[in-house]
């Protein structure tokens, strides 16, 4: 019987085959020459104390053990383009890995997607980044494969409850993820490498049967007697289908302004809101690792950390090592950031949104807009910043100790922001309560990580879109919507879920409760 084996060895150690059996023959008193063969099941970094150590769970197989590499395949789909149609709007994760698992039951999948295709996409992030220009349906969160195809692919989640993450993992490694996402602690793909994967995904579905429509918006749902009937798109095509799949991302605003106005029910939800810190990687590095050189065997540090200040939680929020900070406006009139890493996270900057959550009684100055007075706070803090950064997708930009001492920058040095930096003093971006939590919070985040506090810190806001500000509530058996019959709310949009893996996961889940209401 194979034997597993948990242990800590040097970063060099761990990225070297042969020296990790050599390690391995000592630890379990065996010949180098007996073991057969080391399959690494799970990786992490412990960099608690000055002596980084990497922690490796391994099974190791000897000589005479029966061991056979095994191979991650794809499911066996079945021809589905004569099967009873859903219809899934969205192609973000949820609606992609619905639409997988739809055709995997024997249910033709009809994807409407508002945006361009994954490849399309990018000539509209470039006119965001170079030229200043908003496409509303084609920019870093809306188009195929969502917000998290071109905001790095990061695919960590605690939510295990949700469901089965290695299903999803490995599904991606199906689909040509490496099958180092199976055992590191916090994997992620990389915005240079899943736009292939979710390509992929899109012709897989083509092949068995499904539809992916592009540049298709909705505009209306259609319902009678309380049961969905279909959609109307942007074209005025009408498609009907019984059972919908609602799956539209966090920043999907139309879509939430639709239900509201036809009396579908919604609900306000508290999200996370404020700035997206920029430092050198080199010094993330240094404090992380307790080291003036990182070394070839170790990755580019990321950090986590969260703190209570002033009855509030702040915490870092999509942490980017060796990444860069884009611009994620989906109207003309507003600015909002987010951040990326490249799959080797070689970028000479780490960026982090720095997020204080909000409360439901936050948003009572938009009341007026009932269940949508969330979204409405949010674009207006977006909108002000517009129109601080002169009214282009330039970014409001402050020193972090500037910031803390109510100080405007004398001058902002040049970010990975492409669009550009305008100095402002960031309270005047947000409402005051969040100014001084912010500036209360940076400085007890500089207690914690020693130098993170500097005023070679850049800060950008705002970091705004961290999770969908309405909920759209459903059954918590049927996942069907409380009022209307045979429509699904699913994903981030709905509030159900949060970054790739869970969105994916509530995908998933959704396709299943179609398939047994149908039987």
């Amino acid at each position: 019987m194979p034997r597993e084996l948990l242990l800590q060895v040097t970063p060099e150690i761990a990225a070297n085959e042969s020296l990790l059996r050599d390690h391995l023959s000592k630890q379990i008193k065996v010949s180098v020459k007996e073991i057969q063969h080391v399959s690494i099941l799970k990786r992490s970094i412990d960099a608690r104390q000055k002596a980084i150590k990497i922690n490796l769970k391994v099974l190791i197989y000897l000589q005479g053990e029966p061991f056979q590499e095994t191979k991650i395949e794809l499911p066996l789909y079945r021809d589905v383009s004569k099967a009873q149609e859903v219809i899934v709007v969205g192609a973000g994760p949820a609606g992609l890995f619905a639409a997988l698992q739809l055709i995997e039951l024997g249910l033709k999948p009809i994807v409407l997607e508002r945006g361009k295709d994954v490849r399309g996409r990018r000539r509209d992030l470039k006119a965001i980044n170079r030229e200043h220009i908003v496409n509303e349906d084609s920019n870093y969160c809306f188009g195929e494969g969502g917000a998290g195809t071109y905001s790095d692919g990061k695919l960590y989640t605690r939510s295990k409850k949700r469901g089965d993450v290695t299903r999803i993992l490995e599904l991606l490694v199906a689909f040509g993820a490496s099958e180092d996402i199976l055992i590191e602690a916090h994997p992620h793909i990389g915005t240079n490498k899943l736009p292939k994967i979710i390509e992929d995904i899109r012709n897989k579905i083509i092949e068995f049967g499904g539809q992916v429509l592009f540049d298709t918006r909705v505009t209306d749902i259609l319902v009678k007697n309380n049961e969905v009937d279909g959609v109307v798109t942007q074209n005025g095509d009408t498609i009907n289908a019984n059972k919908l799949i609602l799956a539209t991302g966090h920043s999907a605003r139309d879509i939430f302004e639709l239900l509201d106005k036809k009396k579908i029910f919604i609900e306000a939800k508290p999200f996370a809101l404020g700035v997206r810190a920029e430092h050198s990687q080199e010094l993330i590095d240094s404090i992380q690792y307790s080291c003036d050189y990182r070394g070839e065997h170790l990755p580019p540090a990321p950090y986590s950390i969260v703190k209570q200040v002033n009855g509030r939680g702040m915490y870092s929020f999509c942490m980017c090592p060796g990444g860069v900070i884009a611009p994620c406006a989906t109207s003309p009139g507003e600015v909002v950031t987010n951040g990326w890493s490249p799959s080797k996270r070689d970028q000479a900057t780490a960026n982090s949104g720095i997020v204080i959550e909000l409360k439901l009684e936050d948003f009572k100055p938009f009341a007026k807009f009932g269940a949508l007075a969330g979204m409405e706070f949010q674009k207006s803090i977006e909108q002000k910043a517009w129109h601080l950064a002169g009214q282009t997708q330039k970014v409001p930009a402050q020193r972090m100790i500037d910031f803390t001492q109510n100080k405007v920058s004398a001058d902002i040095p040049k970010t990975s922001y492409v669009p550009g930096t305008t100095s402002v003093e960031m309270g005047q971006v947000f409402p005051g309560f969040l100014s001084q939590i912010l500036r209360e919070g940076f400085k007890e985040f500089g207690k914690s990580m020693r130098g993170y506090l500097t005023n070679e810190a850049i800060l950008h806001a705002p970091e705004s879109r961290t999770s969908s500000p309405v909920r759209i509530p459903r059954d918590s058996m049927t996942l069907e919507h409380l009022q209307i019959k045979g429509l699904y709310p699913c994903g981030e949009g709905a509030g159900y879920a949060g970054g790739i893996i869970s969105a994916a996961i509530d995908g998933e889940k959704c396709a299943l409760m179609i398939a047994e209401s149908l039987k």
